[in-house]
């Protein structure tokens, strides 16, 4: 049996009512990897820390790093921030795991169901676990179990996610049966951001991104080149990215 997790966060607001023209998209962010390559990603992210912060305590979270606050005013030493770059980016490019993201365009979504049709959380969650199944499904002679790893967002979001889940999981979605989600023995578990889980940190780092390629694909986006490679790849085309409706 060979165990795999799936690392998920999110960029932008899920909500419906209030929208950020400069920033239309909600999109949930997945990193899918083996226990055994999540141990180094986790050490390697780890020493990071340490180097710059003299312990693994601090939480890497994209804003803050971005505008330099809380912990990360460290970065206003242009040295120092081109040095941390450079060992953030090392990972995302060289550590071993497949990108799944589901961006939903709140502006189209609303104009198609309207505002009370179904939670997009819960929606950009069905289509990466359809996709991380098939991206499973690659993976050949090996039995497989599947941990979903999700922050914690509220009691009352948390309980509405995980009725979902279970709805998931014993219904099946459009295009993964029931008895395929259940083969890999799916599951879900709610951190804390204090548990300082890096794989939820390196998700939420890859998230921003990607979002804003969704936006503005003409627009440069560095940050998106380094990491685009790691987004599932099927027939040629970016599987791993779906973009709805």
């Amino acid at each position: 049996m060979k165990k795999y997790y799936l690392f998920i966060d999110e960029s932008g607001d899920h909500g419906l009512v209030n929208l950020d023209p400069s920033f239309p998209v909600f999109l949930l962010c997945a990193i899918l990897t083996s226990e055994d390559n999540y141990f180094d990603i986790r050490n390697n992210i780890n020493a990071i820390k340490t180097k710059f912060w003299k312990g693994k305590d601090v939480i890497l979270h994209s804003r803050d790093i971005r505008k330099c606050e809380k912990e990360f005013q460290i970065l206003f030493d242009l040295e120092l921030k081109k040095n941390f770059y450079e060992m953030i980016n090392d990972v995302i490019s060289n550590s071993k795991y497949r990108i799944l993201a589901s961006a939903i365009n709140k502006q189209k979504y609303i104009n198609t169901y309207g505002k009370l049709s179904n939670d997009v959380y819960e929606l950009a969650l069905s289509f990466i676990i359809e996709r991380t199944i098939f991206s499973l499904d690659e993976i050949k002679g090996v039995d497989k179990e599947l941990e979903i790893v999700i922050e914690k967002r509220g009691k009352k979001e948390d309980k509405k996610l995980d009725e979902h889940f279970q709805r998931l999981r014993a219904r099946g979605t459009t295009y993964v049966s029931s008895d395929r989600l259940q083969e890999v023995n799916l599951k879900i578990t709610f951190k804390s951001k204090k548990e300082n889980s890096n794989g939820l940190q390196l998700s939420d780092l890859i998230a921003y991104p990607i979002a804003r390629y969704v936006i503005d694909k003409k627009r440069a986006n560095p940050a998106f080149d380094i990491l685009k490679g790691k987004i599932y790849n099927k027939n040629g085309r970016m599987y791993g990215l779906k973009i709805f409706p």
